[in-house]
């Protein structure tokens, strides 16, 4: 037992969980995109509150979110673990490869996720703090099949009515782009997954998917609901 507590609490042990629970995350997030691209439907919320009851209602689904968030915790604790050691080991700040060569995302890796991890909190004291704890407080809504639940589409609405929230929520995006570019290749090659036929396409997936398209859409809902 001990030799797996030594292993875990090394450089590479922790090199390695931040690698599976950083692609895991990276899952999740294409999963959840999924299903909160339906904000964008001019339904009056009928798609994301069918939807949201259906997840709400789906034990696989709750303990698939309470997963998530414990990958998240152990994603952030081990980040800082290593930026924290490689600082005081080199003086250098935490990325995979220091000087000209690496990149402004790669350097500030530990940064970009501290940024990550407060708009993390804060987003989940906005919905899902709410929904789960303050329902009571939300306005109903009345689903297809008569279903009373409530009305998340709403809250999202609300919420970004407010101007510094949604620019909170666009820096949030800006700071997952650059963590992206980084860290979804770097994932990979701590996995020992890099050869020269599939690394140049799993950098393509990082910076095109999720660099790119992923952060650009999250973006769009709070600045979209704010142009309404």
């Amino acid at each position: 037992m001990n030799w797996i507590i030594d292993y875990f609490t090394s450089s590479l042990g922790r090199k390695i969980v931040m690698s599976l629970t950083g692609l895991f995350l990276c899952l999740f997030l294409v999963i959840h995109l999924i299903g909160n691209t339906q904000l964008f439907m001019d339904d009056g919320g009928m798609a994301f509150n069918t939807y949201a009851y259906k997840m709400a209602h789906n034990p696989l689904i709750q303990i698939a979110g309470w997963i998530t968030k414990i990958a998240i915790l152990l994603h952030a604790i081990q980040g800082l673990l290593l930026w924290a050691k490689n600082r005081k080991a080199k003086g250098a700040k935490y990325a995979v490869g220091n000087g000209k060569s690496s990149t402004w995302a790669s350097r500030n890796m530990a940064f970009l996720g501290t940024v990550l991890l407060v708009f993390i909190i804060v987003h989940l004291g906005n919905f899902w703090v709410k929904a789960k704890f303050l329902s009571g407080e939300l306005n109903s809504f009345t689903l297809a099949d008569g279903t009373e639940t409530e009305n998340l589409y709403e809250l999202v609405s609300i919420t970004f009515e407010q101007s510094w929230l949604v620019g909170l929520y666009v820096a949030g995006m800006a700071a997952l782009a650059y963590h992206m570019y980084h860290g979804f290749q770097s994932g990979f090659q701590t996995l020992g997954i890099n050869h020269k036929k599939y690394t140049p396409l799993i950098k393509w997936i990082g910076i095109a998917v999720f660099a790119i398209l992923i952060p650009f859409l999250y973006a769009a809902m709070p600045v979209f609901f704010f142009l309404q």
